[in-house]
């Protein structure tokens, strides 16, 4: 078809590393530039707002946060290594934090824990001038094929109730990823389609960025959720699969 293809996901699981291994498992020929996660966004927002010097990110996530922002040289904590941490409460009880932690990244964590939202909540409240980032505000997630899992909109639910604070979003449908592959690989905007499976990511992401749009029904988004009277994100195609776009 003579098109570059780009793979963007708000699963910020894995690094655009662990990515590659995945698609070259399913016998892909991907490069790393050309796949887009929100790990890798979360790195690139500090690439672009740096953070000050002896500063850090407390990361609530897994590893694909923490590996991107190696990458990019910003140094963090928490993550996967405060996986099994706990609280004690108890009279005095008191959980220490951090003062120089600048930012609390917030990603999908299957180890959420209230030991986590605890130290993110005192960075966030304590720490002057602390960012609070989220990777994606997905409210479901389909982790097995049996049922819907609960996504990281609820791990930045659990920060936002605690804090008062809304988050700066570095996933879809925010611009910050679609303006970064404008910018490095100087494609233009309007000859840009966004195919997805979820109206309130990938088409809301594209409509919002003035890209075209492709509306998948093979995943989360059912023909039903499209059609009801209450939506209104509205995509320019609609296929029963991405199957129907080969030629």
């Amino acid at each position: 078809m003579g098109k570059r293809i780009f793979f963007v996901t708000n699963n910020s699981t894995k690094s655009r590393k662990g990515y590659l291994k995945k698609f070259e498992s399913l016998g892909f020929n991907v490069y790393p530039e050309e796949i887009f996660s929100s790990s890798f966004a979360a790195a690139a927002y500090f690439e672009q707002n740096p953070l000050p010097p002896g500063k850090k990110v407390y990361v609530i996530g897994q590893e694909g946060i923490g590996e991107e922002l190696d990458h990019v040289g910003v140094p963090h904590i928490g993550g996967p290594r405060d996986a099994g941490k706990t609280v004690k409460i108890a009279p005095g009880a008191k959980l220490e934090h951090d003062p120089d932690v600048g930012a609390v990244v917030v990603g999908f964590d299957g180890a959420i824990s209230y030991y986590k939202i605890q130290y993110a909540q005192l960075c966030l409240q304590n720490n002057p001038d602390c960012r609070f980032i989220a990777t994606n505000l997905d409210a479901v997630a389909h982790l097995t094929d049996a049922q819907e899992w609960a996504a990281n909109g609820a791990m930045v639910g659990a920060i936002k109730g605690c804090t008062g604070r809304e988050p700066t979003v570095v996933g879809k449908p925010s611009a910050l990823m679609i303006d970064y592959i404008i910018d490095k690989f100087g494609v233009n905007r309007s000859r840009i389609c966004m195919v997805g499976d979820r109206l309130d990511t990938d088409v809301l992401f594209g409509n919002d960025n003035g890209l075209q749009t492709v509306l998948t029904l093979s995943g989360v988004t059912k023909e039903s959720t499209l059609n009801s009277p209450t939506n209104r994100i509205v995509p320019d195609y609609v296929v029963d699969s991405i199957a129907d776009m080969v030629l």
